[in-house]
């Protein structure tokens, strides 16, 4: 590589852009309707919640990042129904130029998570509404937490 090739890469600005968003499954489940809606109770429902990050390079410049969620919400109390099962796996197609190798695997698990999950919150959220339930809105995700969690763990395991 010439002096002035080095000089262009390290002076190139790193662009990160969501291209594209979409649904690559979902399921939607309930399995004691019509009963769960006759039952009147207004206590907060148990909620077991799940999430999973992927990513592959798709191209030079393009990388796929998916979020896999599942949640399980159930009423509280000695007999436990539950009201729906929700999966879902949405998916971002992102553009990512002169993005440095050291500071690829938080782009992945931090930047394009954070960008993603407020549209993947709102169609698990649209999904439960389609159901017959309140909307199910998830907390906000410290995506810089987990990633930082997950590094801990992968260095202690090493």
């Amino acid at each position: 590589m010439t002096d002035k090739a080095a000089e262009t890469e390290s002076t190139e600005k790193p662009i990160l852009r969501l291209q594209k968003m979409y649904v690559k499954d979902l399921s939607f489940e309930n399995p004691n309707a019509p009963e769960v809606f006759r039952n009147t109770q207004k206590a907060e429902p148990n909620v077991e919640l799940n999430l999973k990050l992927n990513n592959r390079k798709i191209g030079d410049e393009h990388w796929e990042v998916s979020m896999e969620i599942t949640a399980k919400v159930t009423t509280k109390g000695d007999e436990e129904k539950v009201l729906f099962m929700l999966e879902v796996e949405h998916a971002g197609i992102f553009l990512m130029k002169a993005i440095p190798e050291k500071h690829l695997a938080m782009v992945l698990g931090v930047e394009c998570p954070t960008m993603l999950f407020p549209f993947t919150r709102q169609v698990v959220s649209q999904a439960a509404v389609d159901g017959g339930f309140m909307p199910f809105l998830m907390e906000p995700i410290n995506f810089l937490a987990l990633f930082q969690n997950s590094q801990k763990e992968n260095s202690t395991s090493n």
